[in-house]
């Protein structure tokens, strides 16, 4: 509302409230009858409020440059004079009130002065706390330093909350996580998160629509498990409109950590100082250590990329490239691990069957002993 308007409204209520108090304090017609009563009141106080409404048209504008000014001149007060100012002005006002009362039962004069104590120290209180600003400042600025040597203490206990994104939602392992209770501290589901969610969960494309579901029913299933503290926020932001960079934002501002498999995500967030759980890395690091010449049984499930090469998968999803194995697919096999390679987006096997292993070995020791023959 401009304050023009506010004080008309001003104007017109203060006038209405003299009109009302100036009619019962004035009247001179005895014994009237009460609906001539109640019809003058109403015109005394309609008089009033149109009289205060004519005055606001003549004093708005003084009123304002008058506010204007005051405004003006505290915001050029330093932050630290106009802290001592306040300080010392409410412990004037206290003081006044409190001799107030005692001397309030003297004759004559004791109805004012309450007014004329707040009055002097008052300003008396205002002008100690300016001069004693530094001490002011210092006495309170103790209680700072040891309330912030307390919050270094509590810190070593504080636990971040975590911000759940989008792509860990829909991933789904996330609810594995949680059930094990490895997870302390709240889990954040911002109302933005949501939002992409459901409209992920309304797209036309069958497979992302798919996808939404699966990250709004991984959702509801986390919100059932008590022993996760869930907290959705529903803070949000015009600016910036990306989902990524509204997670990011509000990270900073909650000093929250992010769960994300997201690469790009990951990677800004670092670049921001932002402390990042990966599930990927979590997954990555949690796998078994399997070394080369170490022998395992696994199914072979399909041809590879090269020619003779077949594809098998262990439990986590770790891929296995088995040489000469194509002629194995849909077979249980032994498979001797020959290498392995780490890559960024996880880690892959490379080995041969061990039947093919053994024959080759055959074979070099059956041409070596014709050649010591011959």
């Amino acid at each position: 509302m401009p304050a023009k308007r506010i004080l008309k409204i001003i104007f017109i209520i203060v006038g209405a409230v003299i009109g009302y108090e100036a009619y019962n304090v004035f009247y001179f017609i005895p014994d009237l009858y009460i609906y001539y009563d109640i019809l003058f009141k109403i015109l005394a106080i309609a008089g009033g409020g149109t009289i205060g409404f004519l005055f606001s048209f003549l004093f708005n504008t003084k009123i304002q440059c008058l506010f204007s000014e005051i405004i003006c001149h505290l915001q050029k007060i330093p932050t630290q004079n106009f802290a001592a100012a306040t300080i010392g002005l409410i412990i004037g006002l206290v003081i006044a009130n409190l001799l107030a009362y005692s001397l309030s039962f003297i004759p004559i004069i004791g109805s004012y002065l309450p007014i004329i104590l707040s009055i002097i120290l008052g300003a008396l209180g205002i002008n100690i706390g300016i001069n004693k600003k530094d001490e002011i400042y210092n006495f309170f600025g103790y209680f700072r330093n040891i309330n912030k040597g307390r919050r270094k203490e509590n810190s070593k206990h504080f636990v971040h909350p975590k911000i759940l994104d989008t792509s860990v939602i829909i991933d789904g392992r996330i609810l594995d996580i949680c059930q094990t209770e490895f997870l302390e501290g709240e889990l954040i589901i911002p109302r933005f998160v949501l939002s992409e969610l459901q409209h992920i969960a309304d797209s036309s494309d069958s497979l992302k629509r798919n996808r939404g579901r699966r990250g709004l029913d991984i959702l509801n299933k986390i919100t059932k498990i008590r022993k996760n503290k869930i907290k959705i926020v529903g803070k949000d932001y015009n600016e910036p409109k990306e989902v990524d960079a509204k997670i990011i934002r509000l990270a900073k501002e909650i000093k929250a950590k992010v769960i994300t498999n997201d690469y790009n995500l990951n990677k800004v967030a670092q670049l921001e100082g932002i402390p990042v759980l990966n599930i990927n890395d979590l997954s990555n690091a949690l796998k078994a250590v399997i070394l080369p010449g170490e022998e395992m049984n696994t199914q072979i499930i399909k041809e590879g990329k090269e020619p003779e090469q077949g594809i098998a998968y262990l439990e986590d999803g770790t891929m296995i490239v088995v040489e000469d194995g194509h002629k194995y697919i849909g077979k249980k096999v032994n498979i001797l691990v020959t290498s392995i390679l780490q890559t960024p987006a996880g880690r892959m096997i490379f080995g041969r069957v061990k039947s093919v292993m053994h024959r080759k070995s055959n074979e070099f020791k059956n041409v070596v002993r014709l050649s010591a023959r011959k």
